[in-house]
């Protein structure tokens, strides 16, 4: 019954084969090793896939997010709004500017920020909202918006989970400030590491460019007008994100393809519940993920049969350094409950069926 190991089902698949290597070799064979020419046009092709005037790409997701709030002035004595369920980056940004981090629950049957909670959390110290679009689930930006503009506030969504997901004004991570996105090895298209901010505001965007090398606008002629770091993207990466960013089409179908299949399988089996995503508005499941009270007997469960499933991370609240006091019911179910399957863009659907053939086992078991 146990997969040797060597035929394990991993719970991620992606790959680099699709010209990326030539496209390194080429970059080098023209010296453009750092960040260059093929930056610029890495951001150019992002930019208008997303339908936005400016994109700045930079070594992370997280600093994208970091780089957001200290273009926006967040600092020491400020409250930034973040929900309970996210991975902690979105959280640490804040908290590496000496702001305090204002941890809000999530809504009931979906990981997104609760509108409610974050209406009840703003104080006269708030200054910012940092909407997180899980796995490709829209927060409602329409709401965060106007609660926003009622208090003044600056919203950064993070839509690291979210290229290429929409709701009915757009994409995600395209209705705000700033939007921030990651290319980490565990997200729809890749370049090892890496991501980059949206905008739609001038000064933003010029903000930002000079922040993402210490602050300077010409590095040969320098003046230091202004504080930065060094946040620069390199053509290497930009040559890998380019060959990638041409496949986000099929792999957007793929995934979506997994997702399906995972509803249609999962029908009828009371001990796993799929967390839904509107796949129809737009929504991509980047990942799959399911809430089972047997949470550790499944995994083991699935183990045994040479299959790698992953608990989801632990809420925010339970890091002591954020001084959090409130009460997460919601979050909590997610925190207790949730697990990644195998998913991911170059997923085999072998590999998805012979997951659900043993979901059905473990629900008869």
């Amino acid at each position: 019954m146990t997969r040797p190991t060597s035929n394990r089902i991993s719970y991620w698949r992606t790959s680099f084969d699709n010209g990326e290597a030539a496209a390194i070799a080429q970059a080098i064979a023209a010296e453009h090793v750092s960040q260059g020419p093929v930056v610029a046009e890495f951001e150019r092709q992002l930019a208008a896939y997303l339908g936005v005037p400016y994109v700045v790409a930079t070594t992370s997701g997280s600093t994208a997010l970091l780089m957001s709030l200290w273009a926006a002035g967040i600092g020491q004595g400020d409250e930034v709004i973040v929900p309970n369920r996210t991975w902690i980056a979105t959280a640490h940004a804040p908290l590496m500017l000496g702001a305090t981090v204002k941890l809000v629950d999530v809504e009931k049957d979906r990981p997104i920020i609760d509108i409610g909670a974050i209406e009840a959390a703003i104080t006269p110290r708030t200054r910012a909202i940092m909407p997180v679009h899980m796995c490709g689930r829209s927060a409602d930006m329409r709401a965060i918006n106007r609660i926003a503009r009622e208090h003044n506030l600056t919203v950064v969504e993070d839509a690291a989970q979210a290229l290429g997901s929409r709701n009915v004004d757009g994409f995600l991570g395209t209705q705000s400030d700033f939007g921030c996105f990651s290319f980490s090895v565990a997200k729809i298209i890749s370049t090892g590491q890496g991501g980059f901010i949206a905008t739609r505001n001038e000064t933003h965007y010029k903000r930002l460019v000079g922040m993402r090398t210490h602050g300077v606008g010409d590095v040969v002629n320098a003046d230091w007008d202004r504080p930065g770091f060094n946040f620069r993207f390199t053509d290497i990466l930009a040559a890998i994100g380019i060959e990638q960013l041409k496949l986000l089409p099929r792999r957007i179908d793929m995934v979506k393809t997994i997702y399906q299949l995972y509803k249609e399988g999962l029908s009828g089996i009371s001990a796993v519940k799929l967390i839904p995503v509107d796949v129809e508005a737009g929504e991509i499941p980047v990942y799959v993920e399911v809430l089972c009270e047997s949470r550790g007997k499944l995994i083991d469960f699935l183990d045994a049969r040479g299959i790698q499933c992953r608990p989801y991370y632990p809420n925010l609240s339970r890091a002591s350094y954020f001084n959090s006091r409130g009460e997460f019911p919601n979050s909590d179910v997610f925190d207790r409950c949730g697990i990644y399957l195998p998913a991911g863009p170059e997923q085999s659907l072998e590999n998805i069926s012979m997951v659900i053939d043993q979901l059905r086992q473990f629900g008869k078991s």
